[in-house]
Formats: C-alpha cells, structure tokens, sequence
C-alpha cells in the first residue's frame, strides 16, 4: 500500500511536549537571538520557549532562554543589570557603531593608557546615552533599525542609564578591551562610539561578549554543540527551575487555603505587608506557584502564576 507523502511529512515532524525550565546558552557568533532560540527550542522540543533580551548577531556569551512555564517571568531578566566584555577598535567609526556597518570616517590614533582612563570617567555612574539608530527600539511600531537600513535617522532622546564598573582589560594603540557591568537599557555600541568622538578619534565596537545577567554568569551556560550531543533526559537535567529567574524576591510560603486561594486567582492577607512589595509563592509541598504582588488593600494578589 502506498502512504501518502502529506502522511510522511507528518510522521517525520518532532512532536512537542510541555518542557519548563530556564536554559543558560552561550550564543555563538553569527547568529541572532531568535535563530538561537529556535534551535534550541528544536532540540528540547519544546512546545514555548522565549530569550530575556536579545544579542547582536556578531556578539557572543550568555542568552538566558526560558522554556514553557519560565517564560512567564522572562521580564525579570529584561530588567536585570549585564556584564560584558568589549573590544573597541579607535580609530574607525562605522555607520552601526560595529563592525557589521559601513566605515564613515578614519583617524589616526595617538592616545595613551592615561588618556583612555581619564575618557571613561566620564561614563561611570548614572549617565544620559542616545539609543543607536541600529537597535530594536520602535518608532511608529517599527524597530528602529529598519529606518536606518534604508538611511533614515530618526530623532532620539536620551536616556538615564547606569554605568556600575567600566574597567580596562587591556589597551594596545588602536585596540582596547573593557569590562562593562551597567543597568537595563544600556548599548554598549554607543558606548564604544561615543568614547571614539571624546578621545577625537572616533571609533568602533569590533567586538562583544556577554559574560552575566542578573545573578547568572556565563561560566554556567552551554554551547549549541554541547547540548545537540545529549539525550533528551540529560537535556532536561540542564535546565534550572523557573523560580531561579525570581530569585532575587523575598519567598512567601502558604498554608493549603493560602495556596488554594492565590491559585483560584484570589488575593490573600497576611500581617506586616508593604504596598507593591513582590514575592515568590511556595504551596505547603514547595512546589513554586507563581510571583504575588502586594495591592493597595495590603493584601498578596496573584501576578503571574505557573499551571500546577
């Protein structure tokens, strides 16, 4: 009997299943962040997944990706400090800020150690920075980036941002590696170009790699490689909970009717509350119910809840 093609290409096609956890990756270069994400949700066969901030194409390190119930607290991460390290090519400055642009202007380079320690003073702390043209940020519901591909500049305001340690690895002329740990919001490309126009030679990012977000360390992820070589069992045994996304919240634990009560969609009261506060739920058999919000009646409302 012959089977029909439409049957095989059904029978060929990973089925998905409900999978939960957090996956540290180590992006490598070349790839976007959504590309990186499909290829890992592919191999968890996954039915959700979703990443906590995106990394250039050329950029490498740590892409935090959330699987099934995670992915509800994905904003937790989108919000948390970054550490990078870069390397800014003086000298050169390009139409992106990297080197995926156009070269727009070359200066000579004549800066010492001291000079590039006394320019980047001037970023520490909290500071204003213009967003780049080439980043995801919408104008009109379109990022950004896609006016500046068609060589459109779209006027921008700048924003508050944090800069907690701007440190130099190493420095050899026209090369310069940093160690950058700043708050949400920060582009390390405008960072890299605006360091170019102080010292009055312009330049370039040439390169980034993302070593921390929030409390994870790039020490902890995974390669591509590495996890293609597992079974689907090990796979599942490198994923990390959903509530270590949460971490950084004071933990509530409930009695049964507590739990019962917040899981039915119900705010609770407990004594010695403060309006706003935030906190991770536990049932009474530790199973991670959720992230519960104090409301103005000081009682715990649910915010974002797991299915049990």
């Amino acid at each position: 009997m012959q089977i029909p093609a439409t049957s095989i290409k059904s029978a060929a096609k990973p089925v998905k299943r409900k999978v939960d956890g957090v996956l540290l990756l180590d992006k490598p270069v070349g790839l976007s962040s959504n590309i990186a994400l499909q290829k890992a949700k592919r191999l968890f066969r996954a039915e959700k997944a979703g990443h906590t901030g995106t990394l250039d194409p050329f950029a490498t390190g740590l892409l935090p990706l959330c699987l099934g119930e995670a992915t509800k607290f994905s904003q937790f991460l989108l919000d948390a400090d970054k550490e990078y390290l870069a390397v800014v090519r003086l000298g050169v400055r390009t139409s992106s800020g990297d080197p995926e642009g156009d070269v727009i202007a070359e200066r000579p380079v004549n800066i010492s150690l001291s000079d590039l320690q006394q320019a980047l003073t001037g970023f520490m702390g909290e500071i204003e920075q213009i967003p780049p043209m080439h980043s995801a940020l919408k104008h009109a519901g379109r990022p950004l980036y896609e006016y500046a591909r068609k060589g459109i500049e779209i006027e921008r305001k700048a924003r508050r941002v944090k800069v907690h340690e701007l440190e130099i690895e190493s420095f050899s002329g026209d090369v310069c590696h940093l160690r950058v740990r700043t708050s949400k919001g920060f582009y390390v490309r405008a960072l890299a170009d605006d360091l170019g126009e102080v010292l009055g030679c312009g330049a370039h990012l040439q390169g980034l790699r993302r070593t921390g977000v929030g409390p994870f360390r790039i020490e902890q992820a995974q390669s591509l490689e590495e996890l293609s070589e597992l079974d689907e069992l090990e796979l599942d045994r490198r994923l990390m909970p959903a509530d270590i996304m949460v971490e950084a919240l004071a933990a509530l634990p409930l009695d049964l009717e507590a739990a019962w009560q917040i899981c039915h969609g119900q705010p609770i009261w407990l004594p010695r509350l403060m309006v706003g506060q935030q906190y991770r739920l536990y049932a009474p058999d530790g199973r991670f119910l959720g992230v519960g919000e104090v409301n103005q009646d000081g009682k715990v409302a649910p915010r974002r809840l797991v299915v049990t």
